[in-house]
């Protein structure tokens, strides 16, 4: 479960709310008046988020290289060819 507080109090008691972010394992939401403004996570779920960011990225990647490929089956090599001259004259 995770845990909100203010910047102020974070700044008066850091090292128990970093010990419980380590130890405990409970994401701190770090709020500046009333609003959530960053979130202190343990380093392992930091570590997955961006892995799953990367993987999501990947998938994207995939999925328009897929529709490339999709779009451009039908664009045979001579045609490629005579798109690329056109290109580089211009």
């Amino acid at each position: 479960m995770q845990q909100i507080i203010g910047v102020t109090e974070l700044q008066r008691k850091f090292r128990s709310f970093f010990e419980g972010v380590v130890s405990k394992r409970t994401p701190l939401v770090l709020t500046r008046g009333s609003r959530p403004e960053a979130v202190l996570i343990p380093y392992e779920d930091y570590l997955r988020f961006q892995q799953m960011q990367e993987s999501e990225v990947m998938a994207r990647f995939d999925k328009v290289w897929n529709r490339l490929a999709e779009v451009n089956a039908t664009v045979g090599d001579n045609e490629l060819a005579a798109d690329i001259k056109t290109a580089r004259q211009g």
